[in-house]
C-alpha cells in the first residue's frame, strides 16, 4: 500500500506521522497487502485559524483499491483523535463492501444451485 501525504495549515512532525503510519497499518489486514495497485491519500490539517475556543483539526483518507474509493473524514479538537475516527470509519466502509461482494457471491452460488437441482429433477 502506498501512501501519499498531505499538510494542510500546519507541519506534521515525525511522531505524528508515525502514529497515523501505525493506524493506517490496521487497514492492511483487510486489504491484499501483494497488491501494488492500492493508494492511500491522507490529508491533515486545521479546518480554519480563527476559532474562539482551540483548535478543531480534520484527517481525510482516500483508498483506492482497484476501481473501488474509499473516503472516510473527520474531525475533532484533537488531531490524534480525529486520525482514529477517520481510521474506524474506513475499517467499516470496507469492512461493509466485503460483506455485500461475499453476501453476492453466496446468492449467486445458490442460484445456480437450485438452477442444477432443477435440471436434474426433473
Amino acid at each position: 500500500m502506498r501512501i501519499n501525504e498531505k499538510g494542510t495549515n500546519m507541519i506534521i512532525t515525525g511522531d505524528i506521522k508515525d502514529y497515523l503510519y501505525k493506524k493506517l497499518g490496521h487497514l492492511e489486514r483487510f486489504l491484499n497487502p501483494t497488491d501494488e495497485s492500492i493508494l492511500c491519500e491522507v490529508e491533515l490539517g486545521k479546518t480554519t485559524n480563527h476559532h474562539k475556543a482551540g483548535e478543531v483539526f480534520r484527517t481525510e483518507i482516500n483508498l483506492h483499491i482497484a476501481g473501488n474509493n474509499f473516503r472516510a473524514e473527520a474531525q475533532s479538537e484533537d488531531l490524534l483523535a480525529s486520525i482514529d475516527i477517520a481510521k474506524d470509519e474506513m475499517v467499516r466502509k470496507i469492512q461493509t463492501n466485503k460483506d455485500k461482494r461475499v453476501s453476492l457471491i453466496r446468492r449467486s452460488g445458490a442460484k445456480i444451485k437450485n438452477l442444477i437441482k432443477g435440471i436434474f429433477v426433473k
